[in-house]
């Protein structure tokens, strides 16, 4: 049986997470993305990757199967545009909100509870920050990444941002929920990608 395990980013995984970008994004994004999927520059991409894993704000996971790279996750102190209620005032502990930027599973390594232990791992890593509950941004349409942030009691908050691909709009809501996180049984999570 091979280990699965949730690690820091190096410099190291930048192509892999690249890869796992472009991977997701073309399998479980495209109808959501539309033409903006093809339109990603890897050099770009993976010059962004080198500088959120080089940042000091913000911490990087991994999540490997064995000696495969299966997804990763971005998390920091959220920034006030992340965190301000719809007509821009912020919540009274801001300057304490987690902020999940990204979390994704590539989809041929769903179901075994990748999305878990990342997930786990950046909140007790954000609780080291100072951060005292969470938030994430998922495409309203996205069941699959739903059901997972509510299995973990995170919820929708009430604002909701609209995104213009260029080609077509995508509606986000944000979920917040507690940074304790009880994964009772990571390996059953309902999302392995989002």
């Amino acid at each position: 049986m091979t280990t699965a395990d949730v690690r820091p980013a190096t410099t190291d995984d930048i192509g892999e997470i690249s890869r796992i970008q472009f991977s997701t994004w073309h399998t479980a994004y495209r109808d959501a993305l539309g033409a903006a999927v093809d339109a990603l520059d890897p050099q770009e991409v993976s010059a962004s990757w080198a500088e959120a894993v080089a940042h000091p704000d913000t911490d990087v996971y991994v999540a490997v199967e064995g000696s495969a790279t299966v997804g990763f996750c971005v998390v920091g102190i959220a920034p006030e545009p992340e965190v301000a209620a719809a007509d821009g005032t912020l919540p009274d502990d801001a300057s304490r909100t987690g902020w999940v930027a990204t979390l994704l599973v590539e989809p041929r390594w769903g179901r075994r509870g990748h999305g878990g232990r990342l997930l786990g791992t950046a909140a007790a890593g954000l609780r080291r920050r100072g951060a005292e509950r969470g938030i994430a941004w998922v495409v309203q349409s996205d069941s699959a990444s739903l059901s997972f942030y509510r299995g973990v009691g995170w919820n929708p908050d009430g604002t909701v941002r609209t995104l213009d691909t260029g080609e077509r709009t995508i509606k986000e809501l944000r979920l917040t929920g507690s940074l304790n996180l009880r994964l009772e049984h990571p390996e059953q999570s309902a999302l392995d990608r989002s």
